[in-house]
């Protein structure tokens, strides 16, 4: 808020309630993701869906092209259902496309269980993929525009935490069930899938929509309403209000439409669409996708020992890194710091763990020392980008624009993520290229210029509300300035009496 909020967590108990149910969006969205990668290393899954290979570590593999569709299928679809989130958000609002999500995470999963056919498997992924597009990005729309300035850093870092977090799940269930031999191998670990969905929906019910959506589609006292159910104090409601309506009313006057089109339109529109777009790739820029995605047969062809325990300390590890990470978001700043050191971080490691196994393959000492660089990869990925990417790609866009903007940062997200996984199974499998962890060679060079963008072109918007950041967008500040930039309007408000030309 444009007023010093002094508050604590104990009188935003309401919001943190609220923001601890949207949450389960990316829970849900990591437990996918922790499953799947687990799955292509179980017999029982690759006796209905691969083959017999004697010269594999487990005697069985899957094709390099079932690989690839069966683990990209679903940012494929999250890729689809993000582009259309602009739209879609127009009219229906962050919690029905919520309830969208979880209806299509039902039927992609009745799917996937109930088929032996591979050609139904892909249709259940790709269906998975729209729903967990839609959780991705409306529930991050919903944070952002009802958290308060203050905890909004930490609310989103929560969300990346939370990701990471159902990832651990998937990747525990898959550990207790890999041994199975048939196929509730898998079907145990698709089964809880059901588990978030219910909880999510049912929480719905009794939380607000975004105050600043209801105020875009000029349903005011409902705004008004939902400020009031999250926020403590009504004096700073009635000044968050007006400050949300000036912003609005602001942007209308610099572009009356809303469309695809309007992201590009004027300068100030276009540079906030390119940044939020780029700001959200550093994920997949950093090569996370193909260690997140493939761990569990990554370690299996790499003769890591226990692949499946590795996975789980793995995820284990950078879920505490992501705990360190959520005590000092607030204190400290995003850009150049954190986001900019875990990429030149992760591409160092990368490169090591490459120049590693390409100078010593396959050996058991080589096996930990990859398990050993791979964990303080994970660590620095999940402490330095994952949750800074989607923040900077959330808090950048115009409010006017958010869906659109958002829902398209997202969707070249998603594809980005779709081209790593999908491509990932060429050089990592046995029957294709078998570049196993040599792939890291590629995502150095990827890390060290992703850094650099930062470094220039990624702006500093730590605790600011998002009315100060379209300030200083419209005041057409270089990245650099962002920091130290001190707003007019906060001013204002804090000191009425001060004029302009004394700033």
């Amino acid at each position: 808020m444009a007023i010093k909020d002094d508050q604590s967590i104990r009188d935003h108990w309401r919001c943190f309630l609220a923001c601890g149910l949207i949450i389960l969006s990316p829970f849900q969205y990591g437990i996918d993701f922790g499953l799947i990668g687990g799955l292509q290393a179980m017999p029982g899954f690759l006796k209905v869906y691969g083959h017999e290979d004697p010269g594999s570590v487990i005697g069985w593999n899957i094709s390099p092209v079932r690989q690839q569709l069966i683990t990209s299928l679903m940012s494929l679809g999250a890729f689809m259902s993000s582009g259309t989130a602009g739209f879609v958000a127009i009219k229906l609002g962050r919690k029905t496309c919520l309830y969208l999500a979880i209806v299509g995470c039902f039927v992609s999963n009745i799917i996937m269980m109930a088929t032996t056919d591979i050609n139904a498997l892909y249709v259940g992924r790709l269906i998975n993929g729209f729903a967990n597009g839609y959780f991705m990005v409306f529930a991050q729309l919903w944070l952002q525009e009802s958290s308060p300035a203050k905890y909004r850093g930490l609310f989103l870092s929560v969300f990346q935490f939370s990701t990471s977090f159902g990832t651990l799940i998937g990747t525990i269930v898959d550990y207790s069930t890999s041994s199975r031999p048939d196929r509730s191998s898998y079907l145990i670990p698709l089964g809880i899938i059901y588990v978030v969905p219910v909880l999510l929906g049912t929480g719905l019910l009794f939380i607000p929509e975004s105050p600043r959506w209801l105020i875009l589609q000029g349903r005011v006292e409902e705004g008004h309403k939902a400020l009031h159910w999250l926020r403590p104090d009504g004096t700073r409601v009635e000044v968050e209000l007006e400050e949300i309506k000036d912003a609005i009313a602001r942007e209308r006057e610099m572009g009356s439409s809303v469309g695809v089109v309007d992201m590009f339109k004027n300068p100030v529109d276009r540079r906030r669409t390119f940044l939020s777009i780029f700001g959200v790739t550093t994920q997949a820029a950093s090569g996370s996708m193909f260690v997140i995605s493939y761990k569990a047969y990554f370690f299996t062809m790499a003769r890591v020992p226990n692949p499946f325990a590795m996975s789980c300390v793995f995820s284990t590890v950078g879920l505490m890194a992501l705990v360190a990470n959520s005590l000092i978001i607030v204190r400290y700043g995003r850009r150049r710091v954190l986001l900019m050191s875990g990429l030149i971080t992760c591409g160092i490691l990368q490169l090591i763990i490459a120049i590693v196994y390409d100078q010593n393959p396959g050996t058991t000492q080589t096996g930990k020392v990859i398990i050993g660089l791979s964990t303080m990869y994970i660590s620095s990925y999940n402490a330095m980008i994952a949750p800074y990417a989607w923040v900077s790609g959330g808090e950048l866009p115009s409010q006017r624009l958010r869906s659109y903007t958002f829902g398209a940062a997202s969707a070249v997200a998603f594809l980005a993520a779709w081209l790593v996984t999908f491509t990932a199974p060429y050089f990592i499998n046995v029957d294709s290229l078998n570049w196993g962890p040599r792939y890291g060679y590629i995502w150095f060079p990827s890390c060290m210029v992703t850094a650099i963008w930062v470094y220039f072109f990624l702006p500093e918007v730590k605790g600011r509300t998002l009315e100060e950041i379209d300030e200083m967008f419209e005041a057409k500040l270089g990245a650099r300035k962002f920091r130290g930039y001190q707003c007019v309007r906060r001013v204002e408000v804090e000191k009425p009496d001060v004029k302009h030309e004394e700033l």
